[in-house]
């Protein structure tokens, strides 16, 4: 029994983590429509997400084969701390929060919450999330290579953001790009 528990508690965590993640994908919010800027990058974030929990599960049992208590439970603190700082941001963000580059006419710059220490929390809980399955599945290879492409992935949705940012909010945006860090917060909260 031991030994069953051992091998698909972790693959179960991992997709119980996936899942939470599209469920809150698909809640309805009390959102403002705005002009959607570009939808690529998140077809590429889905997809990545996708590829990390199917990969992580394949070498999990093709190399791994049963769980390591202590990854298993970092892998779950990351996890964690993964969804209460995106439903902090998400909240934080209220009527304004969107999956797309989405900017509104009536769109305010929010610098309450988790915005305080960095300017895109809920891409850092992505991050965090793939982390956490990798830590779970110690799943090395496959995370590495879910990096190697999400990252380069997340860098032009944040240049293609903060773009927009710019234009809607001018120099009150430049001023907080220069004073909190865009994803790592490496140093206190700016006001």
């Amino acid at each position: 029994m031991n030994f069953i528990i051992d091998l698909w508690i972790a693959p179960l965590s991992a997709l119980i983590i996936y899942a939470a993640r599209v469920m809150e994908l698909r809640t309805k919010r009390n959102t403002i429509a705005g002009p959607i800027l570009e939808n690529l990058t998140l077809r590429l974030f889905i997809s990545l997400g996708t590829l990390m929990l199917c990969g992580s599960i394949l070498e999990y049992f093709l190399r791994v084969k049963g769980v390591s208590w202590i990854f298993f439970a970092a892998g779950w603190v990351v996890a964690l701390c993964s969804f209460i700082l995106r439903r902090r941001a998400i909240a934080a963000l209220g009527r304004f929060w969107s999956l797309h580059v989405e900017i509104r006419e009536t769109h305010q710059l929010v610098r309450e919450g988790p915005f305080r220490w960095v300017r895109h929390p809920a891409y850092f809980s992505m991050i965090l999330e793939i982390l956490s399955i990798g830590l779970i599945l110690q799943s090395w290879i496959t995370m590495l290579v879910v990096y190697a492409a999400f990252l380069p992935t997340l860098a032009a949705r944040i240049r293609i953001e903060e773009k927009a940012l710019i234009e809607k909010f001018g120099d009150a945006y430049i001023q907080f790009k220069r004073t909190t860090p865009a994803l790592i917060p490496y140093k206190g909260p700016c006001q």
